[in-house]
């Protein structure tokens, strides 16, 4: 999901070869993230801090040697240089300004939309959270309530020289329709009488992936109208009141667009005026699209970050490229080079476009192959390897008519394909090539090169299941009391070589102990109504896209869960995961996750593998690529590219 939705997991896993956020186009953040929410520590009141890192530090102060080697480096850039630089993501077509709708809501929207919009904090290259102080300052001010004040900049304007405001934050609020504007029942829908029967509450009327804001701000920011202070008070504590506010669409033109006048807008919004804020929805939900993928007009699709759909040189070639142009009303320091081009190319074909001139920044998917490609391309390319907060695992179905569901086989049956799962020769045959420190994963909320790692490891997990074991697995199939061979598909987003070689791995191990695996990859695998949505699957194989949002697992591993696949239950994991989502305390973070680890081993929700090693490649002559381990990945910084003379 974008990073404006954050608080999900990216699905990681899909027919792209890239591995930064979500490798098939899946939302990129509205309750899960691809995987792997991280552990920031909560300032206390008075402090000035300004970011949080993902490992349970807090980076305090001002200055680039206080915002911590993981910000955003402070480069010096005063000029732009005239000059192209070419990036891909994948082959979809950007779908418009608005990457926050249900049907826009991915890497390849985002990577182009986040260009345009800027917010009050980023992802440094550990997940860390900074703040973006070119857009503007926060400070937590109280624990009880949960208060924290924020201050646009007074330099913070939209392309067209409007000021950035508290109007646009009260629209941003509005647009994840809080039940304080459309009403408990979904807007448009009403409360049945008490002893009647409910009617079904209507759909939302803002087609906005994140409810956040609306969430845990039921009242709303609070400031004054056109103001560039405002302030938000949490109904209760949140562990992620960083990255709850972040940024906005510009308010003043979804209201001229829809016959208001920016104020009135505004107006309505604080006095509840449901009616009249319903006439933006329309132009929230399409307005900002690009349908018929041709450029936006550039006052509508207004720019408040370093590049510009309507700045010099920006085009939109369907089927092949769009450019974007230097946004001349910027406020912070200058894009380092004028045009930034994503161009529509399959992930397969990258690697070859670097080689060839035609993509100069690539984020190949970390296979051995690619890697011994690349390294064999010469001098001219410059390879990058970090690690990723991006993580592959095997999912269990639960679900009735699967071998592992409780009624069947049961933990019988999972532990079974556990024990023959042979993690290690994964590890060794396809990721230590790449990174040789890579380890077995044994955590989901934590990564082996983070602080808190080992330590919930020790409390959950007691490595049974780190050797293969044919005859374990052989009796505990036998105690499941299931037919043998038992057939369980191994579903995943195809073509991915790496995840076809796994496939075969576990095929070759698991089949001597009574199962029979079959490959499903499946091009489709993770398109609305496809086989991981709907459950066609045994194993689901797929990676999730992290960051440094502490809460985003529990829609993964909660009862009903929307991002829960496999139809897994437990009532502990459940209460831990409410106890980590009601505190701003670390420690009780860090004590709640053992909790749920430990449960999620003990009933084998499913299976971690590894960490991802994260894979860039660039022309030698671009400098200041650096790559990022969160979802937002190396492009986060693109505007700092720039060719060397």
């Amino acid at each position: 999901m974008a990073i404006v939705a954050a608080g999900a997991l990216v699905l990681s896993g899909c027919t792209s070869d890239t591995d930064p956020a979500d490798e098939d186009g899946a939302p990129a953040d509205t309750g899960a993230e691809d995987e792997e929410p991280e552990e920031p520590e909560e300032p206390e009141d008075g402090d000035d801090s300004t970011g949080t890192d993902a490992d349970g530090s807090t980076a305090t102060g001002e200055g680039e040697e206080a915002m911590g080697d993981t910000a955003k480096p402070d480069l010096g850039i005063t000029e732009t240089q005239d000059d192209n630089i070419f990036y891909s993501v994948g082959q979809d077509e950007w779908s418009g300004y608005n990457a926050n709708t249900s049907g826009t809501n991915s890497v390849y929207n985002a990577a182009i939309s986040g260009r345009l919009q800027e917010g009050f904090w980023y992802f440094g290259t550990d997940g860390t959270v900074y703040p973006n102080e070119d857009f503007g300052t926060y400070e937590k001010t109280s624990d009880d309530p949960l208060t924290v004040e924020y201050t646009i900049s007074d330099e913070a304007v939209w392309e067209d020289g409007t000021p950035v405001t508290y109007n646009d934050f009260l629209l941003e609020w509005a647009s994840q329709n809080p039940a304080t504007i459309f009403g408990e029942a979904g807007v448009g829908g009403e409360e049945g009488e008490e002893g009647e029967e409910e009617e079904e509450p209507a759909e939302p009327l803002f087609d906005n992936v994140s409810d956040s804001m609306a969430r845990f701000i039921p009242e709303g920011p609070e400031g004054e109208l056109g103001g560039t202070e405002f302030t938000v008070v949490y109904a209760e504590p949140n562990p992620d009141w960083q990255t709850t506010v972040g940024g906005a669409f510009p308010a003043h033109v979804a209201a001229e667009q829809s016959g208001l006048e920016p104020d009135a807008l505004a107006q309505a919004i604080l006095d509840r005026d449901a009616e009249t804020v319903e006439q933006v929805a329309e132009f929230w939900n399409t307005g900002w699209l690009s349908p018929d993928q041709t450029m936006p007009d550039p006052m509508i699709a207004l720019s408040n970050g370093p590049y510009s759909v309507g700045g010099a040189g920006a085009e939109w070639n369907t089927g092949q490229y769009l450019t974007l142009g230097p946004n001349e009303n910027y406020y912070g320091p200058p894009a380092a080079t004028s045009n930034l081009t994503f161009r529509f190319a399959a992930p397969e074909t990258h690697v070859q476009g670097l080689q060839n001139g035609d993509i100069n920044v690539i984020e190949p998917q970390a296979t051995v192959d690619t890697v011994t490609q690349i390294e064999g391309m010469g001098d001219q390319f410059t390879l990058l390897t970090s690690d990723d907060l991006t993580w592959e695992h095997l999912d269990f179905n639960f679900a009735e008519g699967s071998p592992f569901a409780e009624a069947e086989g049961g933990l019988a049956a999972r532990e079974a394909f556990a024990m023959c799962a042979p993690r290690q020769q994964i590890i060794d045959n396809l990721i230590a090539p790449i990174n040789p420190d890579a380890v077995v994963m044994n955590a989901r909320e934590y990564f082996p090169f983070q602080e808190e790692y080992q330590e919930v490891v020790d409390a959950s997990y007691e490595g049974q299941y780190d050797e293969v074991d044919i005859e374990g697995a052989t009796a505990k199939l036998e105690e499941a009391g299931l037919e043998t061979p038992v057939e369980v598909r191994i579903g995943y987003s195809a073509p991915n070589q790496r995840r076809t070689d796994e496939v075969s791995l576990i095929k070759s191990s698991c089949d001597q102990a009574g199962f029979n695996i079959t490959d499903a990859g499946d091009p489709d695998f993770f398109q609305p109504g496809g086989a991981l949505e709907v459950g066609d699957w045994e194993v689901a194989l797929f990676g999730w896209a992290g960051s440094g949002v502490i809460g985003s697992g529990q829609a993964i591993y909660e009862t009903d869960g929307n991002q829960n696949y496999g139809g897994y239950g437990n009532a502990t994991v459940d209460e831990a995961w409410e106890a980590v989502n009601s505190s701003v305390d670390p420690e009780v973070h860090l004590e709640q996750k053992k909790i749920i680890e430990k449960q999620l081993w003990d009933d084998l929700y499913g299976i971690p593998v590894f960490a991802f090693p994260g894979v860039v490649a660039h022309d030698a002559t671009i400098e200041n690529v650096i790559n990022n381990s969160s979802q937002t990945g190396v492009i986060w910084n693109a505007e700092q590219w720039v060719r060397g003379q």
